[in-house]
């Protein structure tokens, strides 16, 4: 009777186990569940009544002393290790394991963060559910504002639940789902998806001054923004526009002058000679301390090469053989760019291979007290062509003679002073009162074909940035990731949890328990 008594009892404990697991997966109190719990506890108490003095020896026994007291330090320390993850959490370090870099946010979105002088209020309206689609879109929100305020102490957030608190959602306007509404100082700025382009969208609209314009040249044949072809401007548009940007294309020889809102002017391989009038236009604009970036083609209109010049810049009329670019699937007529100035702000920390399709060599004087640099060169194993018919039969070589070896530069700098100012050290030359030229012999590099090639894009949006005054916007971004995450239900993950977490480790210290038990049981019938 004693032995089924103590069978019962084991019996007892594995039904309770089995139902909190259950329980634990499904997270729900079904019949089976209660069943299994209910008739598992009244075994044990029944095996435990039968066998009370047993159990009361069991307990006055030193050996249960030592068990006991071994049990209350697995306590303690447990506890301890609770209290240090708690004290973590208020000043932890984070790690991305993904292969995604799903919690890592881009070089551009950490010196925005950074740069917050003043805090700023996030406020995420999601439905508070504990599993199915609405649970996963706020866990996505969660982890994306984790990693923000993770790295600026003015970033704080909280989430409302708009069926739960719907006057809070009144309050601000809000009316769906899925929302992220930004605050500071009295301007406020929606986001509708929890995807950091365009959190950081909002974060810089948020808390910019105001909105700046770029102008695009137009009526010469310049690459069209609106264009969505190969050759066309489409996706640098968008770019720009993810940059907080407004993108505007300009007649100017319908207008008076560049506007005055204008932050900077595109003028992006015109096939046309610009008239006379426009490029007056274009020079009073930059004397006033205007900002304008030149993208050239080989072929370029002569006039636009006289204007340049006046500044200092030098265009050559070649094309860049590079036969190395093969090797990495280009055609030698699309140099690697992969030789940067270290000392100007736009390219010393710039290290990725640019590549320029179909490019013509630009230079200017180095000085660097007058602001004027070469920004970018291809590599030492190009050349300047200049014999271009021999080019076009396809029977380029180098000529030491009359052609350059490379580096070749493709990319140059100038900064003008305003009159009746003088140009400071190179520390002070982004100030808006200095004008500011930029040429580079290539505009296919930001087309829509080749724009995320490389480090073309970024390259790209860094000119603009620098140009335009936003040097915290200048970084490598992060290019989009898929997302190769196994998708499971929330059942599959609880499962997951508990299985290997608690129920295997517990059947581990189980055994190891009723081993040591079986052992000290037998020592002890021995002595008697």
């Amino acid at each position: 009777m004693k032995k089924i008594t103590v069978i019962l009892g084991i019996i007892g404990f594995f039904l309770l186990a089995a139902g909190g697991i259950v329980y634990a997966i499904q997270y729900e109190m079904t019949l089976p569940t209660a069943a299994f719990l209910w008739v598992g506890l009244l075994l044990i108490l029944f095996s435990l009544y039968a066998n009370f003095t047993d159990v009361r020896n069991l307990i006055a026994k030193r050996s249960t002393k030592y068990g006991l007291n071994m049990a209350i330090m697995i306590l303690i320390f447990g506890g301890v290790v609770v209290f240090l993850a708690f004290i973590s959490t208020q000043k932890s370090m984070r790690f991305d394991l993904t292969k995604a870099g799903r919690y890592t946010l881009s070089d551009q979105t950490v010196k925005i963060l950074k740069n917050l002088k003043s805090d700023v209020r996030a406020i995420a309206f999601y439905r508070s559910e504990s599993e199915g689609m609405h649970a996963q879109q706020k866990q996505a929100a969660e982890d994306l504002l984790q990693a923000y305020a993770h790295h600026s102490p003015h970033l704080k957030y909280e989430f409302i639940d708009p069926d739960r608190n719907p006057g809070q959602a009144m309050k601000y306007g809000v009316s769906e789902y899925r929302i992220i509404l930004l605050l500071h100082e009295g301007k406020e700025v929606k986001v509708g998806r929890e995807t950091e382009d365009k959190f950081t969208n909002a974060l810089l609209k948020v808390t910019r001054g105001s909105v700046k314009t770029v102008y695009f040249l137009k009526g010469h044949g310049e690459n069209d923004t609106a264009n969505q072809q190969k050759g066309g401007y489409k996706a640098a548009k968008s770019s720009i526009e993810k940059e907080s940007y407004k993108v505007k294309d300009l007649m100017l020889m319908s207008e008076e002058k560049v506007p005055e809102d204008a932050a900077l002017l595109v003028v992006s391989s015109p096939k046309r000679d610009i008239m006379t009038e426009e490029l007056k236009k274009i020079a009073a604009y930059i004397r006033k301390g205007g900002k304008a970036f030149f993208m050239l083609d080989p072929g370029y209109p002569l006039g636009v090469r006289s204007f340049l010049a006046n500044y200092g810049f030098k265009i050559g009329d070649d094309i860049i053989v590079d036969k190395q670019s093969q090797v990495y699937g280009a055609n030698y007529l699309t140099p690697l760019i992969f030789v940067f100035d270290k000392k100007h702000p736009l390219t010393k920390d710039f290290n990725i291979a640019a590549y320029f399709p179909f490019t013509c060599s630009v230079s200017i004087d180095v000085d660097e007290k007058t602001g004027k640099y070469i920004l970018a060169s291809t590599g030492p194993n190009s050349w300047a062509e200049t014999d271009l018919k021999k080019l076009e039969g396809g029977e380029a070589e180098f000529d030491e003679k009359t052609e350059k070896r490379g580096p070749i530069p493709v990319m140059a700098v100038s900064v003008l002073p305003t009159p009746g100012t003088e140009l400071p050290s190179k520390e002070k030359t982004t100030r808006a009162k200095y004008g500011k030229i930029i040429v580079i012999g290539d505009s296919d590099f930001a087309n829509n074909t080749n724009i995320n090639l490389g480090g073309n894009g970024d390259l790209f949006l860094n000119t603009l940035n620098w140009l335009a005054e936003e040097a915290d916007l200048i970084s490598v971004r992060k290019k989009e990731q898929t997302n190769s995450g196994v998708v499971l239900t929330v059942k599959q993950g609880r499962m997951i949890f508990w299985i290997p977490v608690v129920v295997v480790p517990s059947f581990v210290i189980f055994a190891m328990v009723a081993h040591y038990a079986r052992r000290r049981m037998g020592r002890q019938a021995t002595n008697q």
